[in-house]
């Protein structure tokens, strides 16, 4: 028989997190999660709640763990600085491990039926407010003259999110981050050039 009481929660919502990496969420299934966590069913709905519950807890868990470096580079003080740690670390992310994993939150998205629209949209939700706040660091930049005076900041945020996007897409699909990576150096060596201020 299955644990039925106690457990390690952390454990447990680890590799939850791991199996909605791999399998998105709609190809989760509860019995997918007692097998990952090696807890009985009645303790994962006791502690997580239904599935859907138990996924946005593993989003956050996701979230803080592999994805801080999407608000940390906003911080840096050149703009350059902030597109290359995001394109860098989701490189690194959608590689995780040598393993084809992709972004968690992409892979949800796109497999998410009718049924699901609740979870697609709170995941189309998180990618908006991530592109709306690096829109409003690259308009910080443009008004510093970091960037040119006739720069697209909403295009150009959309750019890099699309870019990040594309990139998880292709490492789910098995592509390594030995080919991504001439993608990522291509990006951020001509970043500047165009959009300088100067």
């Amino acid at each position: 028989m299955g644990r039925t009481r106690e457990f390690d929660v952390d454990v447990a919502l680890e590799a939850a997190m791991t199996m909605f990496w791999k399998k998105g969420y709609e190809g989760t299934s509860f019995d997918d999660l007692t097998r990952a966590t090696g807890v009985a069913r009645p303790s994962l709905y006791a502690t997580f709640g239904n599935k859907e519950s138990f996924f946005r807890k593993a989003l956050e868990r996701y979230e803080a763990k592999h994805m801080a470096f999407m608000t940390d580079a906003l911080d840096e003080p050149k703009v350059q600085d902030v597109v290359r740690i995001i394109l860098e670390d989701a490189l690194d992310i959608h590689t995780f491990g040598g393993e084809s994993r992709g972004c968690l939150g992409i892979n949800g998205a796109l497999a998410c039926s009718d049924d699901a629209e609740a979870v697609r949209q709170a995941l189309i939700d998180r990618r908006t407010q991530s592109e709306a706040a690096l829109r409003g660091r690259f308009e910080r930049a443009k008004d510093e003259g970091e960037l040119s005076a006739s720069a697209d900041c909403g295009a150009l945020a959309k750019y890099v999110m699309m870019v990040t996007q594309g990139m998880a897409v292709q490492a789910k699909a098995g592509v390594s981050k030995d080919l991504l990576r001439p993608v990522v150096d291509h990006i951020i060596s001509t970043w500047s050039r165009p959009l300088s201020g100067s």
